[in-house]
Order: C-alpha cells, then sequence, then structure tokens
C-alpha cells in the first residue's frame, strides 16, 4: 500500500501497529515534493493522530477478512459471540464491543472485521428496528412542523424522532450516525 493511495476507511500496519485512515489529503506545493497529510486512527487504541507521508512511503499490506457474528451473552467485561455456521464462540473484550452493542436485539449479526488474524473492529449492521420504551406524547399541532422529540429505545439508547412516533411504536435507526431514519 502506497502513501499516495490512502483514502478514508483504508487499513494498513506501520510500526507493528494496524491504523485506519480517518481522512486524507495530497498536497503539492511548488517547488517542494508532494506529500499525503492524513488523519490516521490507531485501531487497538483508539487514539487519532495527524501525520505527514511521502507520496511513494511503502506499507505492507493488511490481509482482512470479515466474519458475521451473533451475540451470546456476556460475562463482566467479556462479551461472547457465536459464529452461526460454525457454531464457534469467540471472547471478546468489552471495550471492543460495547459502542456496536447499543444498538442490540435478539438475532442480530454482527460483522467482525479481521486483519491478519486479530479482531480489528466490530460493527452493528447498517439499520436496525427497534421499538420505542418511553417519549412524550404527541400534542395536536405539534406534528405540522418539523419539530424533533427525544425517545428512548428498548436496547437503551436514546435518539431524537419525529413528533407523530408514540410509544410502542417500532422505528429503524442508522447506527452510524445513531439517528432516526424512517418508521419500520
Amino acid at each position: 500500500m502506497e502513501a499516495g493511495k490512502f483514502r478514508a476507511g483504508t487499513l494498513f500496519k506501520m510500526e507493528g501497529a494496524f491504523y485506519k485512515v480517518v481522512e486524507s489529503q495530497n498536497v503539492q506545493q511548488p517547488r517542494m515534493a508532494a506529500f499525503v497529510r492524513a488523519k490516521i486512527k490507531n485501531i487497538e487504541t483508539g487514539a487519532v493522530q495527524e501525520k505527514r507521508f511521502n507520496v511513494g512511503d511503502h506499507f505492507p499490506d493488511v490481509d482482512m477478512t470479515r466474519r458475521q457474528m451473533q451475540f451470546l451473552y456476556n460475562d463482566g467485561s467479556v462479551y461472547y459471540f457465536m459464529d452461526p455456521e460454525t457454531y464457534e464462540q469467540t471472547p471478546i473484550d468489552g471495550s471492543m464491543v460495547e459502542e456496536a452493542l447499543q444498538y442490540h436485539t435478539d438475532g442480530t449479526l454482527y460483522t467482525f472485521d479481521m486483519a491478519d488474524g486479530k479482531i480489528i473492529n466490530v460493527a452493528p449492521p447498517t439499520f436496525v428496528a427497534l421499538t420505542v420504551t418511553e417519549c412524550a406524547p404527541s400534542v395536536a399541532g405539534d406534528t405540522a412542523r418539523n419539530a424533533l422529540k427525544t425517545a428512548k429505545l428498548e436496547s437503551g439508547i436514546e435518539i431524537k424522532v419525529p413528533m407523530f412516533i408514540n410509544s410502542g411504536d417500532k422505528v429503524k435507526v442508522d447506527t452510524r450516525t445513531g439517528t432516526y431514519s424512517e418508521r419500520a
């Protein structure tokens, strides 16, 4: 992988650690060599840093695989997931999965990104349907404008929803942004 080909989401290995490019910009200034200014995130620690690379800098390719796994249970800070094809159970540290599990419902399949045999990312499905457990009732006249209210969902998270949503309704949530998408 060449630094000149960095794009948002690109995975690469540098100094023995895995990094993900958050954003990158190729810069060409007069009378100077071109370089890449990139914001990179250390996958293991979560630390984000801005770094300058020469366009021709080379990094080893990352052998990337994806697996779908289902959440089974947790035992303190260790969460257990199962591969639905092989029934193999995998223990995962809670800090790596707690963000993805805030959208959990029974039967949800999570995507595990693995680089060189090591889990580097856990992601929920792009959209999930969750039931609204608590929200303020709609008031006549409030539904005409684009007003939003806070609703608590079955998984425990709170999001902003349109005024016509009531307790007991199912809503579709975009897990990339954590926002209401539509009524399910």
